[in-house]
């Protein structure tokens, strides 16, 4: 299964059991539901699949769930996350070996080190395979940037780095790197309520949070983004309030709820994270209740 690094890639929600389990038959359901919707594969074990909270063995049975679940209809990327570089690259080992037709590298969880530290971290993991990888760069929720002109270094050094998620925030990032490279790596929105904009800076690819609720959705604010701006706009505008709960701490928590209002999920989370309650529950309900009940006819 080739990766093209393009379309709609949701980083999909990990669904659990009353007991925190990890619920497979759900997890097989919803990335076959996110494939017929249109999305062109899936991400996980991800920020938004609660990945720091599973152990190795529940990566891989996850990563193994989705690959049975997709067979070759769409490619399954794996998160590569870890507090140690050897864990991080016994993880993509196993990925890989578990069917994935790509990875998602991350810098390492709790340390933010220097450029020379992640260079060396995510060298480390993109080597130890032949998967082709998709460098992850969010400094605001890792505190680790990767800077154009180094994204450019670690591609010039790592045939298999392919493409980069881009969540810093700064649309600049996604012509500055485009600049650099021409069309070495494929670029791709990682922040919700930056695809517009994002789209329109060259990216060609969106890893999408609320697609785990709104696929189809998604996908149309996608291909009209991708051609028909005033289309995207229109879309852009209804859908804001909801991509914009992509970017907040408990996005997690926000993007189940919003699945559970949908039925094409559940609220459950795994602690330290817990189910929304009191005046912050109604508040994000009626949010999305709103943003449903004035959902615009022709992306319904």
């Amino acid at each position: 299964m080739t990766v093209t690094w393009r379309g709609v890639l949701p980083a999909i929600t990990t669904p659990f059991q009353p007991d925190f389990s990890v619920d497979h038959a759900q997890l097989a359901a919803h990335c076959q539901w996110l494939v017929n919707e249109g999305c062109q594969g899936i991400v996980a074990l991800g920020s938004l699949g609660e990945g720091a909270t599973l152990a190795a063995t529940e990566k891989v049975e996850i990563l193994q769930t989705c690959r049975r679940a997709l067979g070759d209809r769409a490619p399954v990327i794996g998160g590569i996350a870890a507090l140690s570089t050897a864990e991080a690259v016994a993880l993509a080992r196993d990925s890989a070996q578990a069917g994935c037709a790509g990875l998602m590298v991350l810098p390492p969880y709790v340390y933010a080190g220097d450029w020379r530290e992640l260079k060396a971290h995510v060298l480390a993991v993109m080597r130890s395979t032949d998967l082709p990888c998709m460098l992850y760069n969010n400094p605001i929720a890792y505190g680790a940037d990767f800077l154009p002109e180094q994204i450019a270094e670690l591609a010039k050094e790592c045939e298999n780095l392919r493409a980069v998620k881009e969540s810093s925030g700064d649309v600049r990032r996604i012509t500055a790197i485009r600049g650099l490279l021409q069309d070495r790596l494929e670029i791709l929105v990682g922040l919700d309520d930056a695809v517009l904009e994002g789209a329109a800076a060259g990216a060609r690819g969106w890893v999408a949070g609320l697609a785990n609720a709104l696929p189809r959705i998604s996908v149309r604010l996608w291909e009209a983004a991708c051609g028909r701006q005033a289309a995207a706009a229109a879309i852009y505008r209804w859908f804001l309030p909801l991509l914009r709960l992509d970017t907040k701490p408990k996005f997690v928590q926000y993007i189940k709820l919003a699945q559970e209002m949908t039925a094409t999920g559940s609220a459950r989370v795994r602690p330290p994270r817990l189910e929304l309650a009191g005046d912050e529950l109604a508040a994000i309900r009626t949010l999305i209740k709103q943003a449903l009940k004035t959902m615009p006819k022709e992306v319904k």
